[in-house]
């Protein structure tokens, strides 16, 4: 029997982020194919779509679609008959999102600015703030098998921040066994909200001088949140030797390297897996994680 197919001992829960500094190193490459990889090995492993902004992971998959909920906030309705225009609830608002024209008794809410976070409420000494239900976007799960599922966060177009539909769709994950976390490019908030919750974050990057900048904001950030972390190049052979240096000088793990390859750019391009392809790539993710597993498995473990 293949080693791919044999049943495996039921690990320790662990949660992977796959993330980079800038958009395009191929993170989603990365999280689509260790998916597949650990589902092949017979893990029971669940992939989140954090971008929610662009969430793209179901253009690699089948599954059937379970809508799971509505992410809804709530935000401020001013009563202006009972408002003094007397502009408490605009100096309380550290989101700018309350416009006041005190002189010409106009008042509005900016609702994509607003973090329901209620300061406006308890600003107004007149009763005049309720509040409403306004949509951020929505969770889908797909099931790709009876084992493993993906959870898909999708902001609505136009709302100011994904943070919220993200902490929705990590919470819908649950503690389940494996949890993979396709990050949000960046460093801001999107990507800082779905890292904190990983016990391990995979950085996806390229042998260039913008991927160095961007690897090492990731890093940086990285370390001021305690988090363990490891290298994969992508595109490998391309560019300069800039990158392996700073890894080595940091001493940052490299966990892999893909080497620039037609082929996987043709399969990724149509939507493919490319470990279905191409067996070394089996091996490449098994191991991949095997190493990330053993060093992380119970968090308190660092490299």
């Amino acid at each position: 029997m293949s080693k791919f197919a044999c049943p495996m001992i039921e690990p320790k829960k662990i949660r992977i982020a796959i993330a980079s500094g800038k958009g395009g190193t191929g993170k989603t490459l990365i999280s689509t194919n260790l998916f597949y990889v650990l589902q092949q090995l017979n893990y029971k492993v669940t992939l989140i779509d954090c971008d929610a902004e662009e969430p793209n992971v179901m253009v690699f998959f089948e599954g059937e679609e379970e809508f799971v909920q509505d992410v809804t906030q709530k935000v401020p309705v001013i009563d202006t008959t009972k408002c003094t225009f007397c502009g408490k609830c605009q100096e309380y608002c550290s989101y700018n999102a309350i416009f006041m024209l005190r002189d010409m008794k106009i008042i509005r809410i900016l609702e994509d600015l607003c973090h329901g976070c209620g300061a406006c409420s308890v600003a107004c000494k007149y009763d005049s703030i309720s509040d409403k239900d306004i949509s951020l976007g929505k969770i889908t799960r797909y099931h790709s098998d009876l084992q493993s599922s993906i959870i898909e966060a999708k902001v609505r177009v136009g709302v100011f921040s994904p943070v919220s539909v993200i902490k929705a769709a990590i919470k819908e994950a649950g503690n389940n066994e494996i949890i993979l976390m396709d990050s949000p490019p960046g460093t801001s908030c999107p990507f800082i909200q779905t890292v904190a919750v990983a016990d391990f974050v995979i950085l996806v990057t390229e042998p260039t001088p913008f991927g160095l900048s961007d690897l090492r904001q990731s890093v940086e950030t990285l370390k001021t949140m305690n988090k363990s972390y490891g290298v994969i190049i992508n595109r490998a052979g391309l560019g300069d030797k800039a990158v392996y240096e700073y890894l080595l000088g940091e001493n940052i793990p490299l966990l892999a390297e893909i080497p620039f390859d037609k082929e996987v750019a043709s399969l990724y391009s149509k939507g493919e897996i490319v470990a279905k392809y191409k067996p070394e790539w089996k091996t490449l993710f098994e191991t991949m994680f095997n190493t990330i597993y053993e060093k992380n498995g119970n968090i308190n473990n660092k490299w």
